[in-house]
C-alpha cells in the first residue's frame, strides 16, 4: 500500500482536540504520526466538567493530547481558543504563524455538545439555537475565513477539513439546530472550495455517523444504543480513528485532487451524497 505523503513537516490546526474519547484527539495523534506539527485548541473547561473517566485518569485536556503528539515525534502547541468568537480565531491564526511560521491544514472539529437543543422546533429555545449555530456553523466560518486568508497569502496551497455529520444529510426530527448547522457546514465547504481552488487550497467535509465518543454518553450503551447500531450495515459504531484516517488521507498528496466534497464515514448508515 502506498504510504501517505505530503504530511511530514507540515503544520495542522485541530480544534476541539481536548477530549479523551473523541474525534479531535485521534485526528491530532494520527497527523502527528504522519509527521505534522500540531496546534491543539480546546475551550479550557474546568476539570470538574470532565467526564468521569477523564477525571479518574487525571486527564488534562489538550495538555494530555499534546503529550501524545510529542510522543509521536512531532511538535505540539496548545492554545485555549473559542471558535465561536471571531477575535479569538484571529488571535489563533496570529499565534500559529508566530510559533511555526506557516500553516498547512485546518481541521474544524470543534462542536457544540448535545443538549437542550434536541427538541421539536416549536419548543427550541432561541438561545439554544444560537449556541449550536455559533459553535458549529459560525465557528467553522470564522476559522475557514481567517485561516483561508492565511493560506492564500502563504501561497503554498493547503487543506481545510470540516468535520460535519450525517445529520446534515439525514435531517432528522428533534435535531433542527444541529442538522441545520451541519448542512450549513456542507454548503460552506462546497462554496469555498470553488473559490480557493485556484490557490491549490482544498476544502472538504467529513460526515461522521455514530461514533463511540463521550458525546454519545447521554444515550448510554444499552438498548437505545443497540437499536442505533442495528441501523448501520457494518454493524458497529465508528471510532475516532475512523475519522482520523480519512482526515489524514484528505490532507495528503494522495487526496490532492479532491475538493468540495462531503464524505460520509458512517459504516453505510447513510447513502445520500
Amino acid at each position: 500500500m502506498t504510504e501517505l505523503t505530503g504530511l511530514k513537516g507540515k503544520v495542522a490546526v485541530v480544534t476541539g482536540a481536548g477530549r479523551m474519547r473523541s474525534i479531535g484527539r485521534p485526528i491530532a495523534v494520527e497527523l502527528a504520526k504522519a509527521g505534522c506539527n500540531i496546534v491543539l485548541t480546546g475551550t479550557g473547561r474546568a476539570p470538574n466538567h470532565y467526564p468521569e473517566d477523564e477525571q479518574a485518569t487525571g486527564w488534562r485536556d489538550i495538555a494530555s493530547v499534546a503529550d501524545e503528539v510529542r510522543a509521536a515525534g512531532s511538535e505540539a502547541y496548545e492554545l485555549v481558543s473559542n471558535v465561536a468568537d471571531a477575535a479569538s480565531v484571529d488571535a489563533l491564526v496570529a499565534s500559529t504563524l508566530e510559533r511555526f511560521g506557516r500553516v498547512d491544514f485546518v481541521i474544524n472539529n470543534a462542536g457544540a455538545a448535545r443538549g437542550a437543543d434536541r427538541v421539536p422546533v416549536t419548543q427550541l429555545a432561541i438561545d439554544d439555537w444560537h449556541k449550536v449555530m455559533n459553535v458549529n456553523l459560525n465557528g467553522t466560518f470564522y476559522m475557514s475565513r481567517a485561516f483561508g486568508q492565511a493560506l492564500i497569502e502563504q501561497g503554498e496551497g493547503g487543506a481545510i477539513i470540516n468535520i460535519s455529520s450525517i445529520a446534515g444529510k439525514m435531517l432528522p426530527p428533534n435535531t433542527a439546530a444541529y442538522a441545520a448547522s451541519k448542512a450549513g457546514i456542507q454548503a460552506l465547504t462546497a462554496s469555498m472550495a470553488q473559490e480557493v481552488g485556484r490557490y491549490n487550497i482544498r476544502v472538504n467535509a467529513i460526515c461522521p455517523g455514530v461514533i463511540d465518543t463521550y458525546r454519545m454518553d447521554d444515550i448510554g450503551r444499552g438498548e437505545n444504543w443497540q437499536r442505533m447500531l442495528q441501523m448501520i450495515p457494518l454493524g458497529r459504531a465508528g471510532q475516532g480513528e475512523d475519522i482520523a484516517w480519512m482526515t489524514a488521507f484528505m490532507c495528503s498528496d494522495q487526496g490532492a485532487w479532491i475538493t468540495g466534497q462531503a464524505y460520509n464515514v458512517d459504516g453505510g448508515h447513510v447513502v445520500a451524497h
